[in-house]
């Protein structure tokens, strides 16, 4: 393990097919006024929003809907979040929905009490500052309906902003931002659709990679990773063939969870170049989050290959059962990468930014919307970046 660190997570997790039976309980803990965060009202045809009302009037709150987030939560949302927050005076919000839900409340929670004329993308997403510590944070929880951000137990929020074309992940320092409980029922994912599913899941696996891909100690964390990312593509497999698989689900939304709450991170650098790429794509295409770094995610990993050829070997052994006799580390690693596509189309993952809507007169626009990370095996330049892109756009 490398150099020092403290591992701390205040949030709360309550797992399982009774976890709404808690909802009550931890919503009493709080202030009366309740924003209430969704997306385009899915959990009303499920009929998760029926129970969310029934707990959140039981606790003896007033609801303020906030309604309409979207798959890539805008600025211009964020805004008008912020606005409802303000005027009317709430105490807690609850994300109900996936990680966009939940990235758009952390995001409103930091932005209800800035200071009249401060922009919150300004402020948080473009100049990445922190709440000032003597301003309120709103405190935020979820009942999670969609897997693959983690967002549920991280201090992680990403914001689109449409009319400048950048997509930016604030991870805050702040502990106030973390979400203070999250109610996960793997049963609330039996409805999504199968597109979102999929792209959930690779979100999850990439999460994992972007912290598995860096360094060459002898690092705990990375043995946790392989053992989250084998339980993963076992668990896919199975959630595919049948979307109701409750030990399948239950595992992927576990997995997730642990995948990104830095966990694993513990002692290592970290790369988040696959992100940064994914984003850029968002970016200009509002493309799916997961779709767009599964489609980017295999050009840039083939180009770093060779600047982490030991890790990349030992992927394809201790992930994918790669059999090692006879092969080269460079074949072995190859190998692993080749396993790992294998599994990606066998699920249904985009390989191609052309299916998202990418094109050779938008490369440049999503290059220069790409940011440049420091903590993987190489850094890269924006010829390569264009390299990649074009790799994927020619994907079949």
């Amino acid at each position: 393990m490398l150099g020092d660190f403290t591992y701390y997570n205040p949030t709360k997790l309550i797992f399982g097919k009774d976890a709404m039976a808690s909802l009550t309980a931890e919503l009493e803990k709080y202030g009366k006024t309740v924003q209430l965060v969704y997306g385009g009202g899915s959990i009303k045809r499920n009929g998760i929003y029926d129970q969310v009302i029934a707990a959140l009037e039981a606790a003896g709150k007033t609801v303020v809907e906030d309604a309409g987030v979207m798959p890539n939560p805008t600025a211009q949302k964020l805004r008008e979040g912020a606005r409802i927050a303000r005027e009317n005076d709430v105490d807690f919000i609850l994300a109900v929905g996936g990680g966009s839900c939940i990235d758009y409340s952390k995001a409103v929670a930091v932005s209800k009490n800035l200071p009249e004329g401060e922009d919150p993308w300004d402020v948080y997403y473009a100049r990445s500052e922190e709440p000032l510590p003597d301003m309120d944070v709103v405190p935020v929880g979820s009942v999670l309906t969609m897997v693959g951000t983690g967002s549920e137990m991280n201090c992680g929020s990403v914001i689109t902003n449409r009319e400048c074309g950048m997509k930016i992940g604030h991870v805050y320092s702040d502990d106030r931002v973390w979400p203070r409980f999250a109610v996960l029922n793997p049963e609330f994912t039996y409805s999504l659709p199968r597109y979102q599913m999929v792209a959930g899941i690779f979100d999850i696996m990439s999460h994992i990679c972007e912290q598995y891909f860096s360094g060459t100690d002898d690092n705990t964390s990375d043995y946790l990773s392989e053992g989250l990312m084998r339980s993963l593509i076992v668990s896919s497999r199975a959630a595919v063939a049948n979307p109701e698989d409750y030990e399948a689900r239950s595992n992927i939304m576990w997995t997730a969870t642990w995948a990104l709450n830095s966990l694993v991170a513990r002692g290592k650098t970290e790369d988040w170049e696959v992100h940064m790429l994914g984003h850029a794509v968002g970016a200009v295409t509002d493309a799916t989050h997961g779709m767009a770094l599964a489609a980017v995610a295999l050009p840039y990993y083939r180009l770093i290959m060779p600047y982490g050829l030991e890790k990349f070997a030992r992927f394809a052994v201790n992930v994918w059962g790669v059999d090692a006799s006879g092969k080269t580390t460079e074949e072995l690693a190859s190998a692993g990468l080749a396993a790992m596509e294998t599994w990606m189309r066998e699920i249904g993952c985009v390989m191609s930014i052309g299916e998202l809507g990418a094109n050779e007169s938008n490369l440049d626009a999503i290059a220069d919307a790409t940011f440049f990370m420091e903590g993987g095996y190489h850094v890269l330049n924006r010829e390569e970046v264009m390299e990649i892109l074009r790799a994927s756009l020619a994907a079949k």
